[in-house]
């Protein structure tokens, strides 16, 4: 990286035209006193042209292209977050602040609700600011709506509305929102359209030119309504999703599958049995229906002292069914609540920050063939604080929150009760004008979910037999990281290098495999565990129009008595050229995806690729349209993401064109 900013310092001074030195816009992050550029740790905020360029169909697909920020991909339906190779309960995903309440947690298969289209703007928190929310030691994904208006539009009716269209499944999507409001109300209406077929892969793949069972149909419509005076507001809303989509790889060689021991005898060893292949008029759907209500309210300086008090809370009734043929084969169900109060508390003794309590119930269910988790009621309480102290070119952070958990298992009769208390303490220090140094170290700790100590099953998505663990403990986590960047002038960059010290880490470990079949073994088990990463960036301005960029990540996670964890993302590297002229902006960009050697037991290894990809954006002056083009995978090579339990049943997408029209008002 710093060869690479030499050099483009050097073409820089060759430059003809002088380019002003432009200084990082400071951004605030929703719900906290402080903006993104002071946290001790990094955060990432998409908005504006930037977000509308990296949105796709689900989220873990839009951010999979941050420092530090992979997905887990499965096929076209499902895809969520993976953090510095953590995923699942470590990473997670809320909207504006509170939970999202679908199925996504307890398996990669299982859809975010989430609808990227529908997103005003997306937050990646990691270090303190992520601690508060409980359990996340990966990080945090805040997806920002507007479904509920915080302030009346000054015309009285403001919105926008958007088409575009994919070519490497043909997506048609549409999306509109409009808010209105006159006096002390305001309402708002929104909804996103998707329907994309099976998709295109890169070139040389032996399955073929597209991933059978891949296609995804996607409907979401809000209504909001919000009360809105000069010192706040209350608001309620109403969503509603409707998706279809295919599970690419879905096997059904498994159902002869059972255990002896802790081992799995499939039924056609030694020549006995057969094994019954399914035809893609078989590939099994996933129809998922999601009714969620929101709640969210402000009130600002309600009392000396007391800078805002925030509400929100939300019910949610979540379900989907896993149709193969025209029988449901298994059916998901998920209902939950959750209320979480903050107050925001004016400077006392000089620290400012946040103070809150969070409460919340979920009861889960599985019915049918696949039904490999038991029925459970899970209830949490945590309560928390951020503070922030500033002391000349110093800001001090600190956080800590505590969790209690209860969960039963009705069938079995049986509660685990656990509760655990996290800490963090961080520092950013200006020590010169466009520089920056920041350092956290935390101990955080996670409880087991209901699947990881209730499993127990076959799981033919995923092609696993999973098997819970009624005695797992809580894990602790002890983490240090460190930053150091350059915020202004015509070179900017940043640096993150972070250490993860994890006892008593869960994780699914792979106890066997049927030769035959592929089908694994999978226990829940605890290990201490080791992650140490890396993630840094550099921009080079070469003139007022132009600038190039090198952006990379890596991670390595080991058990602290050796050997690798499973699905750990391959290191990364970007090149990128940014231009902007006349109201265009443009990038194009080279991402290249190192080979992943360093596998778990009975994994396998995934090869790198490189991908070319080139977006254009555009505001038509004096008009409210906007018009962009993103080219995707561009030389259409082949790409498996090592991150994908289905890696092999289904790469990554090949060559892609999308052509997007948006108008605002």
């Amino acid at each position: 990286m710093a060869l690479a900013a030499g050099l483009c310092a050097t073409v820089s001074a060759q430059a003809q035209e002088a380019a002003p030195a432009p200084t990082l816009a400071e951004v605030t992050v929703t719900g906290l006193p402080m903006a993104a550029g002071d946290m001790a740790a990094p955060v990432s905020v998409l908005d504006g042209e930037t977000w509308q360029l990296r949105r796709g169909a689900t989220l873990g697909e839009s951010l999979a292209g941050e420092p530090g920020i992979q997905a887990t991909h499965f096929g076209a339906g499902a895809s969520r977050p993976v953090i510095r190779g953590m995923d699942g309960p470590r990473v997670g995903v809320l909207a504006n602040g509170m939970e999202l309440h679908d199925a996504s947690t307890i398996s990669p298969d299982h859809a975010v609700v989430a609808e990227p289209l529908l997103a005003e703007q997306v937050e990646v928190l990691r270090g303190p600011a992520a601690l508060v929310h409980g359990g996340a030691v990966g990080g945090v994904v805040n997806v920002v709506d507007q479904k509920i208006p915080t302030a009346v539009p000054e015309n009285g009716v403001a919105g926008a509305a958007e088409l575009r269209w994919g070519s490497a499944a043909n997506e048609r999507a549409g999306v509109f929102g409009l808010t209105a409001g006159q006096g002390p109300l305001a309402v708002r209406v929104e909804g996103a359209s998707r329907r994309a077929g099976d998709y295109r892969v890169g070139s040389g793949w032996a399955g073929g030119r597209k991933v059978d069972g891949s296609f995804n149909e996607t409907d979401t419509g809000s209504i909001g309504l919000s009360w809105i005076g000069n010192a706040g507001y209350l608001g309620v809303a109403y969503t509603h999703q409707q998706a279809q989509y295919g599970l690419p790889g879905h096997s059904h060689d498994f159902e002869g599958c059972h255990l002896h021991g802790l081992h799995l005898h499939c039924g056609h060893h030694g020549g006995h049995g057969h094994v019954h292949h399914h035809d893609e008029a078989e590939d099994p759907v996933v129809d998922m229906t999601s009714r969620r209500w929101d709640v969210r309210g402000e009130w600002r300086a309600p009392t000396d002292g007391i800078e805002a008090v925030r509400l929100r809370a939300s019910h949610t009734r979540y379900g989907h069914d896993e149709i193969e043929g025209d029988e449901v084969a298994t059916s998901f169900r998920n209902r939950a609540h959750d209320v979480r109060v903050e107050v925001q508390h004016a400077p006392l003794a000089g620290w400012r920050g946040v103070w809150g309590l969070s409460t919340g119930q979920r009861q889960f269910s599985a019915d049918g063939e696949e039904a490999y988790v038991l029925p459970t009621d899970t209830r949490r309480l945590g309560l928390f604080l951020l503070e922030e102290y500033t002391l000349g070119d110093w800001r001090f952070q600190a956080a800590l929150r505590h969790d209690r958990q209860r969960v039963q298992a009705q069938e079995l009769g049986d509660e685990r009760k656990h509760h655990g208390t996290s800490a963090s303490l961080g520092a950013v220090w200006r020590f010169t004008p466009g520089y920056q140094a920041s350092a956290s170290v935390s101990r955080a700790q996670r409880m087991p979910t209901a699947e990881e100590l209730y499993a127990d099953g076959l799981h033919m998505a995923t092609g696993t037999w999973e098997l819970g663990n009624r005695s797992l403990k809580k894990e602790t986590s002890q983490a240090l990281e460190a930053g150091l960047g350059k915020t202004a002038g015509r070179t900017t960059w940043n640096l993150n290098a972070y250490h993860y010290r994890i006892q008593g880490y869960i994780y699914g470990q792979t106890l066997d495999v049927d030769a035959d079949t592929g089908l694994q073994l999978l226990q829940y088990s605890q290990s201490d565990a080791r992650f140490t990463g890396l993630e840094a960036s550099v921009r080079q301005a070469l003139g007022r129009h132009l600038g190039i960029g090198l952006w990379g990540d890596v991670v390595r996670a080991r058990l602290a008595h050796g050997g690798h964890l499973p699905r750990i993302p391959a290191a990364r590297v970007g090149v990128r050229l940014d231009t902007n002229w006349q109201g265009w902006e443009g990038q194009a960009e080279w991402v290249q995806v190192a080979r992943q050697t360093r596998t778990a037991a009975y994994e396998t290894r995934t090869g790198g690729y490189g991908m070319l990809n080139l977006s254009v954006y555009k505001a038509i002056d004096g008009t409210p349209w906007q018009v962009y083009l993103k080219g995707e995978n561009l030389t259409n090579r082949l790409g498996l993401a090592h991150t994908s339990f289905i890696k092999q049943a289904a790469p990554l997408k090949g060559r892609n064109l999308t052509v997007g029209l948006r108008a605002s008002f």
